[in-house]
C-alpha cells in the first residue's frame, strides 16, 4: 500500500524527472540527483536551471558525495527552515543532503500528534535531529542518539534555534545503545528508527539492513511501554514492501503492524518513491 508524505511547511517538491528532482526550501530551490525519478520531468534540466539557486554535481553516477554548483551569485550557503513551529539550520555541504528529509514531515505530524510531557521518545540513527526538536516541542523527555559527533552538533544548533532546551545527546552507535537501554531496563512510549542501508557495528562488523532489521526490530520493541509505538523508516533497494511483510510477520502477534510505501508528489504531479514506512503499535 502507498501512503503520500505532504509537504512540511515552508517546502516544495517542485518537479522530479529525468534522475533529478527540483526542491524549494523557503526561498531556496536546488537540484539533486535522484534514481528514483527515472521517469520524465514535466521540463527540462536546463528550464530548472533558470530559477534554481544550486545544483549538486555527483563526483561520479550515484554517488552521494560531489560538489554544489552555485547557480545564482547571490545564493545563500546556509539558511533557516522552520516547520511545526521549530527552526532548523540547512547547509550546503560535501554530500548531497541539506539537513533535512521532508518527506519525513509524515512522521513529524505523527510524533507531534502522539507525544506530550508525560511520554519518552528514542530518535536513534537521528542525523540533525529534526524529528528530535519537533518531538521536544511536545514537552516530551527525548533522548537522541547518532554515532557522528557532527550530526550531535547540528542537532543542537537546531535545539537552540527552536528556543528548546533538554534533550539528551547520545554519541554511540544506536544498535549499541539500545542492547545497553535494554540491559538498564529504559523504557519508552515512542521510539523512531532511521537506519542505514548498510553500517559498521560496535564491534566493527559490516552490516546490511535487510540481515540486521529483524534483530534491530526485536530488541526496540523490548523498550517500549505499553500502548508504545515503533516507527522504522527504510529505504534500501533490496528491501521491498513484500521482505518487510516477511520480516515484520513474527510480530504481529503482539503489535498491530503498518507497513506502507512512502511517497510524495510534486507540484508537477509527479511520483516520487521515498522508501518504505513501518508503524508497530504495541497491542494492550
Amino acid at each position: 500500500m502507498k501512503v503520500y508524505a505532504t509537504f512540511p511547511e515552508n517546502y516544495s517538491l517542485l518537479d522530479a524527472g529525468n534522475g533529478f528532482k527540483l526542491e524549494k526550501w523557503g526561498e531556496v530551490i536546488t537540484i539533486r540527483p535522484e534514481n528514483q525519478a527515472y521517469f520524465k520531468a514535466e521540463k527540462n534540466l536546463s528550464e530548472w536551471r533558470k530559477t534554481a539557486h544550486w545544483e549538486f554535481v555527483p563526483q561520479s553516477e550515484a554517488a552521494l558525495n560531489g560538489k554544489w554548483k552555485q547557480l545564482k551569485p547571490n545564493a545563500p550557503n546556509s539558511w533557516l527552515f522552520e516547520s511545526l513551529g521549530c527552526t532548523f539550520h540547512l547547509e550546503i555541504t560535501s554530500n548531497k543532503h541539506l539537513g533535512c528529509f521532508p518527506e519525513q514531515n509524515i512522521n513529524w505530524e505523527f510524533i507531534t500528534e502522539f507525544l506530550s510531557p508525560e511520554k519518552r521518545f528514542l530518535n536513534a540513527f537521528a542525523y540533525t535531529g529534526v524529528a528530535s526538536v519537533i518531538a521536544r516541542n511536545t514537552d516530551a523527555e527525548v533522548v537522541h542518539c547518532d554515532s557522528i559527533k557532527g550530526m550531535i552538533d547540528w542537532a543542537s544548533k537546531n535545539q537552540a534555534l527552536s528556543n528548546l532546551d533538554g534533550i539528551k545527546w547520545v554519541v554511540e552507535d544506536a544498535l549499541k545503545f539500545i542492547d545497553r537501554e535494554l540491559k538498564r531496563g529504559n523504557k519508552y512510549d515512542l521510539i523512531q528508527l532511521d537506519p542505514p542501508a548498510w553500517g559498521i557495528g560496535a564491534k566493527k562488523e559490516k552490516w546490511k539492513l535487510e540481515t540486521l532489521l529483524p534483530q534491530l526490530i526485536k530488541d526496540a520493541s523490548q523498550l517500549l511501554n505499553p500502548n508504545g509505538c515503533l516507527l522504522i523508516n527504510t529505504y534500501s533497494p533490496k528491501l521491498t514492501l513484500d521482505k518487510m511483510n516477511t520480516i515484520c510477520a513474527p510480530f504481529s502477534t503482539t503489535f498491530q503492524l503498518e507497513n506502507n510505501e512512502l511517497w510524495m508528489k510534486s507540484q508537477s504531479e509527479k511520483d516520487l518513491f521515498y522508501g518504505l514506512r513501518t508503524v508497530f503499535h504495541k497491542k494492550d
